[in-house]
């Protein structure tokens, strides 16, 4: 078999392009090639948490990997059949989970009933934090499979520690089909991405978080008033909760999402939804009430846009448009998404038209 060959300073030359050709490879069965892997980093090359997800892979399926070392710039990858019982992963940093999970949700959610458990950062910096993934992520990719995530334990900076557990049930199983195409076929009944219009603002709810030791100065309480004060006049319900955790290392952080309907209705349809969203993590130094202040803003912003998808999630989305079809409109189209197209598109041919200018995304 052709092996697809992937140039790892394409657009913002990041992680992104292996994580997602990890996920496709494991869906296609097409092995891959990646060259100047995170080129465009200040530290180039394979890192912790790019390494646990291949690691991962290896462990539990009859998949190959060369080149999996940390700094190495090259990596081929040839995918093969899962295994039994998942093993669980220790990324044994403060690398993302959320990261990690781009590599292995996908193909896991069209394999087998499984569950499992990683351990490294859950709110970390470049990353989606845990609670957003969850309550603004996940809810377009349970249209497609039955997916429970649990946040066990929170994993700050830098000492990570944080754990996650996720217990995936299929909808349908790729195995059942002698081809990726059939499967292909059948799997886009469950319909497709639409996010290009948007209905009313239904209500706002969100996270504030902290570790217990920042407790006595109740900076999680302190990130969620000044959120709800900046958003109390978006006309519509406001609900932020606060919580605490024991963590290994010291931080806090706030996730808010917009729920909207779905256009020509008034309610939030969990089959078919609509979710803006923002996050901010605390830094020493900086005051909790301008972590929930610059939370809020950001999510004004996404609100004043019109559009029914964040630039976020837009980039998070586009393996699923790749299977599924739809079109989604953002703000903006980022490099990140540019990124996971290229890659996308690699893997499963020509799917996609961009619209920069109007920030939609349409794929075949």
């Amino acid at each position: 078999m052709e092996v697809i060959t992937l140039d790892g300073s394409l657009g913002e030359g990041g992680g992104q392009i292996l994580r997602t050709a990890l996920s496709f490879s494991m869906l296609t069965k097409k092995p891959f090639r990646i060259v100047n892997i995170r080129k465009n980093r200040t530290e180039p090359g394979l890192k912790a948490q790019h390494l646990a997800a291949v690691d991962f892979l290896v462990k539990n399926s009859s998949s190959k990997a060369i080149g999996a070392e940390i700094g190495s710039s090259e990596l081929s990858f040839f995918p093969g059949e899962w295994k039994g019982i998942l093993r669980n992963s220790d990324i044994g940093t403060a690398g993302s989970i959320t990261l990690f999970l781009q590599s292995v949700l996908l193909p896991l959610m069209f394999s087998k009933k499984c569950s499992f458990s990683v351990t490294g950062g859950t709110d970390v910096a470049w990353s989606v934090p845990a609670s957003t993934f969850s309550e603004a992520v996940l809810p377009f990719f349970r249209k497609y499979a039955k997916i429970d995530f649990r946040l066990i334990k929170r994993g700050y900076y830098p000492k990570g520690g944080g754990v996650v557990e996720l217990s995936i049930l299929p909808k349908i199983l790729l195995s059942d089909f002698s081809s990726f195409e059939e499967f292909l076929e059948e799997a886009r009944k469950l319909g497709r991405i639409k996010l290009s219009e948007r209905g009313l603002l239904v209500a706002i709810r969100g996270e504030s978080h902290a570790s217990a030791d920042l407790q006595g100065k109740k900076v999680a309480e302190r990130q969620a008033s000044a959120a709800a004060l900046e958003l109390k006049d978006a006309g519509c319900h406001v609900e932020i909760s606060s919580s605490y955790s024991p963590s290994e290392s010291t931080g806090s952080g706030i996730s808010v999402y917009a729920l909207y309907s779905q256009p020509g209705s008034s309610e939030f349809d969990v089959n078919q939804p609509i979710i803006l969203a923002s996050d901010v993590l605390g830094e020493r130094g900086k005051p909790a009430e301008r972590v929930g202040f610059q939370a809020s803003q950001k999510l004004i912003s996404e609100l004043s846009s019109g559009c029914a998808c964040d630039s976020l999630l837009a980039d998070q989305l586009i393996p699923l448009l790749a299977l599924f079809g739809g079109e989604i409109r953002a703000e903006r189209i980022s490099e990140h998404l540019k990124s996971n197209v290229a890659v996308a598109e690699a893997f499963l041919g020509k799917h996609f038209e961009i619209d920069e200018k109007e920030g939609i995304v349409r794929a075949l």
